[in-house]
């Protein structure tokens, strides 16, 4: 069997190979020609273009993997049928779930590849191309490109809440913070400084004036507490969850294309949630990014289901009628992606469904067909 297996791995590699490259060099063109007006109001060079694609290059992995296996596939499994290959390994008594077994594994591998992928790479992929265009090679200057201005976030479950003057992306220095903080007694403490910085451990700030309001309503805070140097350690919030709260609290959950553009990990998401539990606005944009996120890995495995019926029918068809198969069912599962992706954002559907509905939807056609043609 290992012999058979080596060999339809060794048929289905060349495809996939080239529709990978192939595919990968449509996408990037496509996106040049729609970024081209950006990249010259940027005067950005061959080699920046280069380089821009180079940091974007996981959000397009994660379209042109699945697509690359289903042509591949596709295009493998029609020539073996054209050839009346696949008709002589069932007469040997090797059914068709077992002949998939090959693919199934590239499938799962593939799968583990896109989960890494979206996981540790993506998000941060993603801002850095932004901060690429919006900053390296745009009119503001340099030493400004990193910097935000008027941050403002919440951390409900500390009770906590942050405004900050200027806040830098790479340094995590801000510029005139002041947070809010409730204590369960009911004391309200109000911190403002000149500037904070991290030191490692926890936050510092210089030139403090404190605040506190007794625990009554309307009740006026007691005489400032001021201090040149303040080590926080009651700040449990480090500068890695401070730029994912501001990641998040910029989505505008009524704007579909930025809830569209806008990409988590997991962990970025479970963290968030843990730190403002409750149904808030963004609750069901973030529960449908995080069940896309899990969602999109199995992207993999339900191509091969799919690719398995179309592409293992018998008769002398031409290669090319794979390939067109491929086109148009990855044409209709994307466009049912996007559209469950939005009913989900916009409350139309339960979260999970909307992440979970198309894959569940050509897994179980996948299966059903395949079932028939055993």
């Amino acid at each position: 069997m290992r012999l058979l297996d080596r060999y339809l791995l060794r048929e289905f590699a060349t495809p996939f190979c080239y529709c990978f490259f192939g595919f990968y060099v449509f996408w990037v063109s496509f996106d040049l020609l729609a970024q081209l007006d950006m990249f010259q109001r940027n005067k950005l060079s061959a080699g920046d273009v280069f380089k821009y694609y180079l940091i974007k290059m996981p959000d397009q992995f994660s379209v042109v993997i699945p697509v690359a296996l289903l042509l591949g596939l596709l295009y493998a499994l029609t020539n073996h049928a054209r050839h009346n290959e696949l008709t002589a390994i069932r007469a040997a008594g090797i059914s068709l779930w077992r002949l998939s077994l090959p693919y199934f594994a590239v499938g799962f591998v593939l799968a583990l590849v896109t989960f890494a992928t979206n996981e540790f790479w993506l998000p941060d992929s993603l801002a850095a191309a932004q901060r690429f265009i919006g900053g390296e090679h745009s009119s503001r200057k340099t030493e400004n490109r990193h910097i935000l201005r008027n941050v403002g976030f919440s951390s409900t479950a500390k009770n906590r809440k942050w405004f900050i003057e200027s806040y830098n992306l790479h340094t995590h220095e801000m510029v005139r913070p002041r947070v809010e903080w409730t204590l369960v007694t009911g004391t309200r403490r109000e911190v403002s400084a000149e500037r904070g910085f991290w030191n490692g451990e926890a936050w510092v700030f210089t030139n403090v004036q404190e605040l506190v309001y007794p625990p009554v309503k309307g009740a006026l805070p007691g005489p400032p507490i001021e201090t040149n140097l303040l080590v926080w350690h009651e700040l449990s919030e480090t500068p890695e969850e401070i730029d994912s709260e501001i990641k998040i609290a910029r989505i505008n959950s009524s704007d579909l294309r930025q809830i569209r553009k806008a990409q988590f990990s997991i962990k970025e998401i479970l963290d968030y949630q843990a730190r403002n539990p409750g149904k808030g606005d963004k609750s069901r944009v973030l529960d449908t990014k995080l069940h896309g996120r899990m969602a999109a890995p199995f992207t993999c495995i339900v191509v091969v289901l799919i690719a398995l019926p179309f592409g293992a029918l018998a008769g002398r068809r031409n290669v090319f009628v794979g390939v067109a198969s491929s086109i148009v069912i990855c044409f209709a599962y994307f466009v049912l992606v996007q559209v469950a992706l939005a009913l989900g954002t916009g409350g139309y559907v339960a979260p999970w469904l909307g992440a979970w509905g198309p894959n569940l939807l050509f897994a179980l056609t996948g299966f059903a067909l395949t079932w028939r043609l055993r």
